[in-house]
């Protein structure tokens, strides 16, 4: 821990040194992934947030830091999957068709290899049709995601991204990415990830999108 300089003299800090912001992110995730779990074991309503807490191994004052209701504490979970679509987006490169470039470097989340987080997200993807402040936090996380789907396709055809050719094809991007979550969530259910219901989750996925961004350059 840094000292810092009182009357030109160097005085140890006291108390514990400052969080970053990767460690917050890193304790924000793990507080997820504990929070989907006991939300999938017994349901939103009899989850409370001492439990949550608890099974973080983080404080109550901790959690509700980080998240202002327990059902925000799956955000950090469903921003992998968010996140992941924006980055192989703006990796999409000019000279490579959306359906080729999706096909090869399409991930579920940020993190492919662990795939708890993968199942994690689907498990939320799963109780947003039973859990209105889940479904909630799920359809705002992905109305933000739709400012980075104008910028990537405004640039491939030419045009300003407040257009209304623009953003009715982010609109499209946006929904086929929810039904192909949902599809893909709703397939696994009960028998978890295998690679063939990966690839056919990506092939899914890349067809539907190439439909729906059809004549953009690099097609």
């Amino acid at each position: 821990m840094e000292d810092f300089v009182a009357d030109g003299e160097r005085v140890p800090r006291r108390g514990r040194p400052p969080v970053s912001d990767e460690q917050r992110g890193r304790q924000r995730l793990d507080i997820s992934r504990h929070a989907v779990r006991l939300f999938a074991e017994q349901g939103v309503a009899a989850t409370s947030g001492e439990q949550i807490a608890k099974a973080a191994g983080v404080s109550e004052r901790t959690l509700w830091r980080y998240f202002s209701t327990k059902e925000s504490c799956v955000e950090p979970l469903l921003t992998q999957m968010v996140d992941a679509f924006r980055t192989v987006l703006h990796a999409w490169p000019p000279e490579l068709g959306l359906i080729e470039h999706l096909r090869t470097a399409y991930q579920p989340v940020i993190d492919s290899s662990s795939g708890a987080d993968v199942e994690a997200v689907l498990a939320v993807v799963r109780l947003t049709h039973d859990e209105p402040a889940l479904r909630a936090a799920y359809l705002v996380l992905r109305e933000r995601a739709e400012e980075t789907f104008t910028e990537v396709l405004a640039e491939r055809m030419g045009m300003r991204p407040h257009t209304f050719d623009v953003r009715v094809q982010a609109a499209v991007m946006s929904a086929v990415l929810k039904a192909a979550a949902d599809d893909f969530a709703r397939e696994t259910a009960g028998r978890g990830i295998t690679p063939e219901a990966l690839e056919g989750h990506r092939d899914r996925l890349a067809d539907a999108l190439g439909l729906a961004t059809r004549g953009l350059s690099g097609r």
